[in-house]
């Protein structure tokens, strides 16, 4: 899957697979997250939203069910993701 780099919230790289559906996106802590069924419309429009960590929230985050693909824990053992699902 080809990434994106960006710099959006804690958004640091996007990535789509259209024959898949999944959309990836990494986090500014290492970790990665993958959403199944994404539509094509969807990944469009989150890679040209002027507000993408905004989009992310929206419309992805809050919509479809993140599995982890790739994590990196923080000093003390804390999850990363905690701060995201808190």
């Amino acid at each position: 899957m080809q990434m994106t780099k960006i710099n959006a919230g804690k958004l640091r790289a996007i990535g789509y697979d259209a024959n898949k559906r999944t959309l990836r996106v990494e986090l500014d802590d290492g970790s990665a997250l993958e959403y199944a069924n994404v539509g094509e419309s969807i990944w469009r429009n989150f890679k040209s939203a002027v507000a993408q960590w905004s989009y992310y929230r929206d419309n992805i985050e809050e919509e479809f069910t993140a599995t982890r693909v790739s994590n990196k824990l923080s000093s003390g053992g804390n999850n990363p993701l905690d701060d995201l699902f808190k």
